[in-house]
């Protein structure tokens, strides 16, 4: 070997360590030992279930250039365990195999290239045949070289001098392809624990189930329709894998949030048990007043009908979605109103904790139940910052826990402006806040129609809270819509 041909070889093993795509690594073992040995054809077989199957086939002289980067080639694998098969002998004895003329060499059944010869009249020569082992001695494929060429393009057999450059080749791109092989299943690994771990967060409460797979799918699509319709801003297939890794752990601080908080169904939880129990006692408290004659019936006939009408303001205080101000300054009336209990004790027709709950205008929790409730992004933060991510998930952490935060600085827990959030971040605020809204499975309402969802999401970007460019790349996307993603779909097929 030349001088030029050590340097080419040198500078092979740098690129195949730079190569991060096992596609183009394959494509590149190929073309690097074919011009190396100046020969006409290369085939590599990947070896999987004791089957080597074809994956690149390429002969120079009859232009056939097929496999790799998804493309199929039909035809049947080659089994290993066949002795007379040159290419699976290779494999099964992890020993290079040299030809120089398949139609003079009585070791193997080369019927096959002969068949082929005879249909397109080419003339099949030289092999070289080389076993790719990996760190552990083990065969993963196999390279396999056809009709080297003299200077005046006649097939000759394959010098000895190669086999040695064509095998440190072999091994340097095994040991690489699996390598990546490695990375992308530790990848694999780790995204179906984080997966697992999410439907584990979700399962925790029944209201809940489906709001982290929901945000991924629309989320996928969405960034998908980006690229597809080439917009100017989305995220390459890295960044994507990045990002839909955050939007799986967003909601991890929910592993320490009380289910008695994330579960609460309605205003009082229960509570309003007691609430009925007491007014059930002030009733019997009056009734025995008037039977004693100490309570006359008009005042006691008022009482009861009060009692009743405060008993309905409970009941449509504590499920309603949203507390009228008529309803929150009756609930007020009625927690500043007393009795007087058998042993002489005066109470009130509602506790403060009850007129705290009932007095919530939108949802169920209270001030400080809604406290416990935001402290999940702080425990998200707390909980990703003790994962090691690697180089590619390095904003998982910061992603995940800035999704309740606002372009206006109103959002929690650190108020952060436009200024620091970034593209992914405001996402991951836009699909938490649709998937909220239109839930199905969320116990204190009703899920709202998509367009009436974009139209709160639509006044929250008017107020400076979302990307109001990002929002309407979302809504034109169609990627919330199972409808018109399976559409879309069978359009394109």
């Amino acid at each position: 070997m030349n001088t030029m041909e050590l340097e080419r070889l040198f500078n092979i093993g740098i690129a195949l360590s730079a190569n991060a795509d096992s596609d183009s690594l394959m494509r590149e073992i190929v073309d690097v030992a074919m011009e190396l040995t100046h020969c006409d054809g290369g085939t590599l077989y990947i070896l999987e279930e004791g089957e080597l199957h074809f994956y690149i086939m390429v002969t120079i002289s009859l232009g056939i250039d097929r496999g790799g980067h998804g493309q199929k080639i039909e035809l049947p694998p080659v089994q290993v365990s066949n002795p007379q098969n040159v290419c699976a002998r290779a494999a099964a004895e992890k020993r290079l195999i040299n030809v120089a003329d398949v139609y003079k060499d009585d070791r193997f059944d080369f019927s096959g290239p002969q068949r082929y010869d005879s249909m397109t009249g080419y003339r099949t020569k030289s092999m070289l045949v080389i076993p790719m082992l990996d760190d552990k001695g083990d065969v993963i494929g196999v390279l396999q070289l056809l009709n080297a060429k003299d200077d005046r393009g006649c097939s000759v057999a394959f010098p000895e001098e190669c086999e040695q450059v064509i095998q440190s080749l072999a091994s340097q791109a095994a040991i690489r392809l699996t390598n990546l092989n490695y990375s992308r299943e530790i990848t694999k690994v780790l995204e179906s624990i984080v997966q697992v771990l999410s439907t584990a967060i979700d399962a925790r409460t029944p209201y809940n189930a489906n709001h982290t797979r929901n945000m991924a799918k629309y989320g996928e699509r969405f960034l998908n329709w980006l690229r597809e319709e080439q917009k100017e801003w989305f995220l390459n297939p890295e960044e994507q894998r990045e990002f839909l890794m955050a939007v799986w752990l967003h909601d991890i601080g929910k592993l320490v949030t009380p289910l008695t908080v994330m579960d609460k169904p309605s205003r009082l939880a229960g509570g309003e048990k007691d609430i009925r129990q007491r007014f059930e006692i002030i009733g019997l408290l009056a009734e025995i007043e008037y039977l004693k004659g100490e309570l006359a019936k008009e005042e006691y006939d008022r009482l009861h009908d009060e009692l009743e009408e405060a008993w309905n303001t409970v009941l449509l205080a504590n499920q309603a979605g949203y507390l009228q101000e008529d309803v929150l300054k009756r609930i007020e009336e009625l927690a500043a109103r007393t009795y007087i209990d058998r042993e002489g004790r005066t109470g009130t027709w509602l506790n403060a904790e009850e007129t705290e709950a009932l007095s919530v205008k939108k949802g169920t929790l209270t001030a400080s139940e809604r406290q416990i409730m935001e402290n999940h992004v702080v425990m998200t933060k707390k909980l990703l910052e003790q994962v090691h991510f690697s180089k590619e998930y390095s904003h998982v952490t910061r992603w995940a826990s800035n999704h309740h935060e606002y372009l206006d600085g109103t959002g929690y827990p650190n108020k952060l402006t436009a200024a620091e959030l970034s593209a992914p971040e405001r996402l991951l605020t836009i699909l938490d806040i649709y998937d909220a809204l239109t839930a199905k499975d969320r116990p204190y309402k009703k899920p709202m129609p998509e367009e009436k969802a974009f139209e709160i999401l639509r006044g929250m970007a008017g107020e400076g809270k979302l990307d109001a460019g990002l929002l309407e790349l979302f809504f034109q996307s169609e990627a919330w819509s199972d409808e018109a993603f399976s559409a879309r779909a069978r359009s394109a097929e």
